[in-house]
């Protein structure tokens, strides 16, 4: 199961409704790259693909392809917003280690 705070629940709502997405589900996605190996991808989607699982949050649909789902299984999604900047933030427990600037991850 993937799952949002409140927080980041109210920020994807936010940014559907600002982009004009109402409806939209949230892609959880994991791609290669980053100092650490891997590195999470988000993005607004209109629908599911149909090998997608789907779950859903605080009305929000979240879409994870199954390539990505073994590295962010029992994931929580987060919205911080701090003085030092502003960005959703993934707690992994998956995740063997991650860079120091907490945008990459290794399984």
């Amino acid at each position: 199961m993937i799952t949002l705070t409140e927080k980041a629940a109210q920020k994807v709502q936010t940014l559907q409704q600002q982009d004009g997405k109402a409806g939209y589900a949230l892609r959880l996605k994991v791609v290669g790259g980053g100092c650490s190996g891997y590195s999470y991808s988000m993005d607004l989607e209109p629908s599911a693909a149909s090998e997608d699982i789907v779950y859903e949050d605080h009305g929000v649909k979240i879409l994870v392809d199954p390539k990505s789902l073994p590295m962010v299984e029992n994931c929580q999604v987060d919205w911080i917003d701090a003085m030092t900047g502003a960005g959703f933030t993934i707690q992994n427990p998956n995740a063997k280690g991650s860079c120091g600037c907490g945008h990459s991850f290794s399984v």
